[in-house]
């Protein structure tokens, strides 16, 4: 498992490192997205999370959930567009679970358009590394812990 900074990224996830994303194939053709540990570092402990509804659509690069800390409101965006089909209701009822273990805690499930190209576009966890330690660089990152 890559470790950029005393943050764990799993190997067999994958990353859209700008917008701080794992995404993984649930199987059926649908993937879960969630908030790498990098986000939930920066953004500090998550007091609410309000996930786009089942059955609503997500434009790629756009909002599928809105996450809120202490100190941070913002949206997780998707790189992949689609219909979401499911929503953790464990991490809406308890927020914090994803500071405790974001790779567990996924977010959202989605339903993707074109999910080919997209992967195509995401870093798969054995490469995300250079990437990651270049993009906490860039934004004045410390690390984790």
């Amino acid at each position: 498992m890559p470790n950029v900074r005393g943050c764990n990224l799993p190997d067999d996830l994958l990353y859209d490192v700008e917008n701080h994303t794992w995404f993984t194939e649930t199987g059926d053709g649908n993937v879960r997205i969630g908030m790498t540990t990098i986000a939930t570092a920066m953004a500090g402990q998550l007091v609410a999370f309000t996930p786009k509804k089942v059955g609503r659509s997500v434009r790629a690069g756009k909002s599928c959930a809105t996450v809120e800390s202490g100190k941070w409101v913002g949206p997780a965006k998707s790189a992949a567009g689609g219909e979401v089909v499911g929503v953790n209701e464990e991490i809406v009822a308890n927020p914090s679970m994803a500071n405790q273990d974001p790779y567990s805690a996924w977010l959202v499930e989605i339903a993707p358009e074109d999910w080919a190209s997209v992967k195509g576009t995401l870093t798969p966890g054995a490469e995300v590394a250079g990437p990651y330690e270049a993009k906490m660089e860039a934004d004045g990152f410390a690390g984790c812990g």
